[in-house]
């Protein structure tokens, strides 16, 4: 398409892969002559997003490998006590 004289963000916006704001901020920078530095706007806005998303997974992941790590010790704890305490029972 590019090759054929096209824009760059006509074929994007006919096959639909970008979300339709992607696509309508290149068409922007390729009207006003600064498609460079709308790409890199692109960029800064997908990198916040990826970084919102890894923080937030990571929010929720903390507490529930606490509580994995918490059960292992729990069991290991118990696996450890379990044989003195049956001792004790044929002692008595």
């Amino acid at each position: 398409s590019v090759r054929q004289g096209e824009s760059m963000t006509a074929p994007l916006f006919r096959h639909e892969v970008f979300p339709p704001m992607l696509v309508q901020m290149m068409a922007v920078g390729e009207d006003t002559g600064a498609l460079d530095e709308m790409l890199h706007k692109i960029a800064e806005f997908y990198d916040q997003e990826v970084e919102a998303t890894t923080e937030s997974l990571t929010a929720l992941i903390e507490p529930l490998m606490i509580a994995f790590l918490g059960g292992i010790v729990g069991a290991m704890i118990i696996a450890l006590y379990m044989p003195i305490f049956k001792i004790f029972d044929l002692i008595k």
